[in-house]
């Protein structure tokens, strides 16, 4: 785990990338602002974590990162002991979590609960999407108090580099560590609209897979969203897809969501 930081002092804001090592969007946003090396009023943390499986280009080493919080210090894995290490050093921090995904091109934001945290940060982050993740957010991360998690774009592309350089740039200003830098809500958007999410969509152990819908755009009952060996998966209910891909996660297609309300910015 490497660790760099900006101003002095003992920070109480940390930016945290390469949780899973084949997100490099991240890590690129980081050497970026680091780089630049901005004026802060309050000190900021920059995490870089699995640097074991960034360096391999792969998920994880052993077991899934953000599937082992809390962790522990004297576990047989790799990401275990790491994720009790990494807890450790943002416990005490308000936190960025920088991730992207292969359903969505466009930067969006998850929280375990929406709470004061996530309506001070989120409205002035270059999103117009927020997921409370709730009991799906067992082993994460953004289970801690003062986590934000986000999705910069698209996995391995130019793209969600970019975006990762904003919002690490919008979670500074929300958080008042840019000196004379006020937060503003982003580009052309006064709220961000909030999607609960709920239970995932398993897949059946078919050799190709497709999908129809569009995340965050209503699905409704009786629609086929997805296909599995060329067989369609019709809806029994209205939804709202979330993480909705043929090939993002190994067992599910991705989560049905409903749509709770927005932020207003």
């Amino acid at each position: 785990m490497r660790i760099e930081q900006l101003g002095e002092g003992t920070p109480e804001i940390a930016v945290v990338a390469a949780v899973h090592g084949d997100e490099p969007c991240g890590v690129r946003g980081i050497e970026r602002v680091l780089a630049e090396s901005p004026a802060v009023e309050r000190p900021v943390k920059f995490v870089i974590a699995n640097e074991e499986a960034l360096a391999r280009g792969v998920r994880y080493v052993e077991e899934d990162l953000n599937r082992a919080f809390p962790g522990d210090p004297d576990a047989d894995t790799h990401e275990r002991r790491l994720a009790a290490d990494l807890a450790r050093e943002i416990r005490s921090c308000t936190t960025l979590s920088l991730h992207s995904t292969q359903s969505y091109a466009q930067p969006f934001a998850l929280v375990d609960t929406v709470d004061a945290v996530a309506r001070s940060v989120c409205p002035y982050l270059p999103v117009s999407v927020l997921v409370e993740t709730g009991a799906q957010s067992e082993g994460r991360l953004i289970e801690y108090p003062h986590v934000v998690e986000v999705e910069c774009g698209l996995q391995g592309s130019d793209r969600a580099a970019d975006n990762a350089v904003d919002l690490i740039y919008g979670f500074l200003r929300a958080t008042g560590a840019l000196r004379d830098a006020e937060p503003v809500a982003g580009e052309d958007r006064g709220e961000v609209t909030v999607y609960r999410l709920g239970a995932p969509i398993p897949k059946n152990g078919a050799g190709e897979y497709a999908v129809f819908a569009e995340n965050f755009e209503r699905v409704e009952a009786g629609e086929a969203f997805a296909a599995a060996d060329g067989e369609d998966l019709i809806a029994d209910e209205p939804f709202y897809p979330v993480l909705l891909s043929p090939y993002g996660y190994e067992n599910v297609f991705g989560y049905r969501g409903e749509r709770v309300g927005v932020l207003d910015g």
